[in-house]
């Protein structure tokens, strides 16, 4: 089992190079897809290859992917992820700059729209997976009340406890890969 690269932590110029719905569409497919050209990802994601290559080369340049040299032939240039997840910091909401404030936004409304693109498509294709998957998938939501400092706290547990489940090798038996969501964020009672 091989190394998973670890997170990569967003500053000013790496946001603005990746605040942009299609770049981050396209990182989450090589992410999880793996090595792919241009067209394998325009025709994934229903783009055009121009669209495709000129946002992967963007990627490129910000240091989000690199050319995977050991999957091409002759022209193909295959694209590979560098790193293993990015990391917000939280900095970014605040700064004095509004295209900074700006491509905060876009970041993170993108995030959340790929989560619900993802629990979606889980939903309408989960009569294709075993049964057993059915009571191993799970959709809740709590309320309580915290302060800023237990929220940190719940936030630091929960990552903790997930991190603890990573380690399984890909060579289990009955093991899929699976996406975990954590949303926390204060609310005002209906």
């Amino acid at each position: 089992m091989s190394e998973e690269p670890s997170p990569r932590v967003l500053d000013v110029r790496s946001l603005r190079g990746l605040a942009h719905p299609l770049r981050m569409q396209l990182l989450v497919a090589l992410r999880r897809g793996g090595p792919a050209t241009a067209s394998q990802l325009a025709q994934k994601l229903g783009e055009s290859s121009g669209a495709t290559s000129y946002h992967l080369r963007q990627l490129a340049t910000h240091g989000f992917i690199e050319d995977a040299p050991e999957h091409g032939k002759g022209r193909e240039r295959w694209w590979q992820a560098v790193d293993g997840g990015l990391v917000f910091d939280n900095t970014l909401l605040r700064d004095p700059d509004p295209s900074v404030r700006g491509a905060a936004a876009v970041f993170r409304f993108e995030v959340a729209n790929i989560h619900t693109q993802e629990v979606a498509t889980w939903l309408g294709n989960q009569h294709e997976w075993p049964q057993e998957w059915d009571s191993a998938s799970d959709l809740s939501d709590f309320t309580g009340r915290l302060t800023p400092e237990t929220a940190r706290e719940l936030i630091q547990k929960m990552h903790e406890l997930v991190e603890s489940y990573r380690p399984l090798p890909e060579e289990t038996p009955n093991s899929q890969p699976v996406r975990i969501h954590t949303h926390l964020f204060p609310s005002t009672p209906l």
